[in-house]
């Protein structure tokens, strides 16, 4: 298959979980025989964060300044491709739908931020990366987000065939390196407004409480108020090679998920998939539709407040390896990217076929 995708950055991850999660899919995708051309707009914050240069054998990374210098080889790529895709927050992704729709390639259409379109939604806010006619001109739907989201992609934007593609861990990069367990907590993530009320909760707070212990942070684009507390490092922006050894440095990790996910459920975020991958303990809020995705008490394990952070924080360390271990057992089951690639192919094929009708979509959010 050749998969051309118009998408926001893959060649830097400087708060952007979009990059990680499309290197993986990516290089699977070309482990398997199948090839991919990704179009990213050249932006300043990104160039100057670079952490990928050019993909593998048989994959193709298109870095432009603005659509008309992207146009022609957009439109050759598009021409010679099985399966065209635009993505959410694609900077372009008006023209690129445009110029998609006047192809012969399947349309694809890839939203790895549903709870937030759909959020914008409600709120009668504009979705720069969806037009006014929503996507019924898409062969295919897929979402980052399962549950109830699907229906919602085709009540409100006219969606006829949905399918969840999940985030994934990609086992060559996200493996278990020799632990050095200085700290009790990490969490890594970019900084976001809607998550601090959790944070505070799960990390800030139990750091106040445990002033012996050593926390740790590591993501960007955190305020210069933020409430540090003496015993909490912060590493800067870690690209996602470094991110094994940072994992490896605690007993346990934590997960905070964004409002508007936690609000929809069925949205695990990347970090869940890698850490697993990593070989740590994860330490999650909950959502619905997690216990799809690992066991709560087994492979993971849940926080609602302070005190159930402090008794994670406080499980003897062959407890945590017990639940690390099993969490590492399920992710690498279910939940790779080569995992991912292959269902992602198997939509496109089903939406290529004749013999499936438009309204085929799988069980309403299945996990693996």
């Amino acid at each position: 298959m050749r998969l051309v995708v118009f998408g926001l950055a893959l060649s830097s991850s400087w708060g952007n979980g979009h990059a990680a999660l499309w290197r993986a899919l990516i290089a699977a995708l070309l482990a398997d025989g199948h090839r991919v051309t990704f179009f990213e707009r050249d932006v300043p914050y990104y160039a100057e964060n670079r952490d990928l240069h050019a993909l593998p054998e048989g994959g193709e990374l298109v870095l432009y300044k603005d659509w008309a210098e992207a146009l022609p080889q957009a439109r050759r790529a598009l021409a010679e491709a099985d399966a065209g895709m635009i993505t959410s927050y694609c900077p372009d992704a008006a023209e690129a739908t445009a110029l998609l729709l006047d192809s012969r390639a399947l349309r694809v259409f890839y939203d790895l931020d549903t709870p937030v379109t759909l959020a914008r939604l409600e709120a009668g806010e504009p979705v720069g990366y969806i037009g006014p006619e929503g996507l019924g001109a898409f062969d295919l739907v897929l979402s980052y987000t399962g549950g109830a989201a699907l229906d919602a992609l085709r009540e409100r934007l006219g969606a006829r065939r949905v399918v969840p593609i999940y985030g994934s861990a990609d086992p060559a990069i996200h493996c278990p390196v020799p632990a050095r367990p200085e700290y009790a907590l990490s969490y890594l993530g970019t900084y976001a407004e809607d998550r601090q009320a959790l944070l505070e909760s799960l990390f800030l707070e139990p750091a106040r409480l445990r002033p012996a212990h050593r926390f740790v942070i590591g993501g960007a684009q955190y305020p210069k108020d933020f409430p540090w507390t003496p015993n909490t490092w912060f590493l800067r922006h870690l690209p996602p090679a470094e991110h094994p050894a940072f994992y490896a440095a605690s007993r346990l990790t934590l997960n905070v998920t964004r409002e508007a996910m936690a609000r929809s459920g069925w949205c695990p975020s990347g970090r869940l998939f890698e850490a697993a991958a990593c070989g740590v303990a994860i330490l999650s809020d909950w959502w619905e539709g997690l216990d799809a995705f690992f066991e709560p008490g087994r492979e993971i394990l849940i926080a609602r407040s302070t005190e159930e952070a402090l008794a994670a924080i406080d499980l003897p360390e062959e407890e945590l390896a017990a639940v690390a271990r099993r969490g590492r057992e399920r992710c690498l089951a279910e939940h790779t990217a080569q995992r991912r690639a292959r269902e992602m192919v198997a939509a496109i094929e089903a939406a290529s076929s004749p013999l499936h009708s438009p309204a085929f979509s799988p069980a309403q959010g299945a996990g693996g």
